[in-house]
């Protein structure tokens, strides 16, 4: 008889595991991404084992007690279509809503395909992100605009600006995110007030930019351009909200090439941010 499907805690090892399954789907994660999210929660992963092997897994990351984010959702291919998947789906769920205070939020970003399942989950669309790509060499930066490396803003400041533009705090994510060695980050300041920040990471293939925040579209393309300089091997890439219509205006500019979109969606009320500001998100694995 077949055993029944385990779920348990992820170990570090298996979530690199899963990321290098994310590289093979084509997902083009960062270099540092397995250490970085595991060190932003390390409770947060739950694996599926069939039969003493790891087939799946998947990122229930609380990133704070009113919040926290699905992502990162695998089963190996020779394992799908067999409702596995879907029983470590709803586990996830369960299992990080337990981990958040009651009425808690849960985010998540779905391929097409997976919407309607999301739905019937009880999460609700939010809006559409766009990855765009850009594979040109950039030009030169304008000398005038003087940004400083993200490290090196107060956290206090960096955690209030992005508040912001995220569901909640996330102080741990941020500190490992901006401490990546494989990546580079853009702070704009104006008369000493944070005004918007850029972190670009190296990926699989090229670079990817996000976050991307900022308080005008002005500043976003400064920033944009820092972190478009600073990736000079490899395409470039970018997740802009549809609700952002200065963001999509700023791929346009640049002449982004849209190649792929998926759907925020959230369990409980829509988040009230400043959606304005989002020029590029950080992730689709954690929000």
């Amino acid at each position: 008889m077949e055993r029944e499907l385990l779920l348990r805690a992820m170990t570090a090892v298996e979530v690199e595991q899963m990321v290098a399954w994310a590289a093979a789907e084509g997902w083009n994660p960062g270099l540092d991404d397995a250490r970085t999210f595991w060190a932003t929660d390390p409770d947060g992963f739950l694996a599926a084992e069939w039969e003493g092997e790891l087939i799946g897994g998947g990122a229930i990351v609380r990133h704070h007690a009113d919040f926290g984010f699905m992502g990162l959702f695998i089963i190996r291919p020779e394992h799908r279509g067999r409702g596995l998947g879907r029983t470590l789906w709803y586990a996830r769920r369960d299992q990080l809503v337990s981990r958040l205070s009651p009425g808690g939020m849960i985010g998540l970003d779905g391929v097409e395909a997976m919407c309607g399942f999301y739905a019937r989950g009880g999460f609700r669309p939010a809006t559409r992100h766009v990855r765009f790509q850009l594979a040109r060499p950039a030009p030169p930066c304008d000398d005038t605009f003087q940004p400083v490396p993200v490290h090196q803003i107060p956290r206090a400041q960096l955690a209030e600006f992005d508040r912001t533009c995220f569901p909640s705090p996330r102080e741990a994510y941020l500190r490992e995110w901006i401490a990546q060695p494989a990546s580079c980050s853009f702070a704009a300041l104006e008369g000493g007030v944070l005004r918007g920040y850029a972190v670009a990471r190296r990926c699989r293939m090229g670079w990817k930019v996000g976050p991307l925040f900022a308080e005008n579209r002005a500043l976003a393309t400064q920033l944009f351009r820092r972190c478009w300089e600073a990736a000079a091997e490899g395409p470039l890439f970018l997740d802009v909200p549809e609700a952002n219509a200065e963001g999509l205006a700023l791929a346009r500019e640049f002449g982004l090439e849209p190649v792929f979109h998926c759907t925020r969606m959230y369990l409980g009320p829509p988040p009230s941010i400043r959606q304005e500001r989002i020029f590029g998100i950080t992730t689709l694995e954690l929000g």
